[in-house]
């Protein structure tokens, strides 16, 4: 099974998730929306975001590797299917990220 996980800013962090893919989806929308160097006391935790002043096509290659690293080190317990992005007017990029439970039964 697959599951979409969007970019957004988290609404508050539940402590008790009703199940574990629950759980690792909360964990993937920290891990993607959270930039290196802003945890104070984990500061490579997070994606590094020394593109977002690029093209957006550059910007955009250089993200998708960004967020793949960061899962693959902080949530080893998905698989990244796809990446896509979505963009504002304003030149935001909005990743979304597919990826696939390992032992999900």
């Amino acid at each position: 099974m697959t599951y979409d996980v969007l970019a957004k800013p988290v609404q508050g962090i539940d402590f008790a998730p009703a199940s574990e893919a629950a759980e690792i989806l909360q964990n993937l929308r920290i891990i993607i929306t959270t930039t290196k160097y802003s945890v104070p006391l984990n500061r490579d935790f997070g994606f590094n975001a020394e593109m977002l002043d690029k093209p957006m096509n550059v910007a955009q290659a250089q993200l998708q590797s960004e967020i793949i690293m960061a899962i693959k080190l902080y949530e080893p317990r998905v698989t990244v299917t796809s990446i896509s992005f979505t963009g504002t007017d304003d030149g935001q990029l909005i990743p979304k990220v597919q990826v696939m439970i390992k032992n999900d039964e």
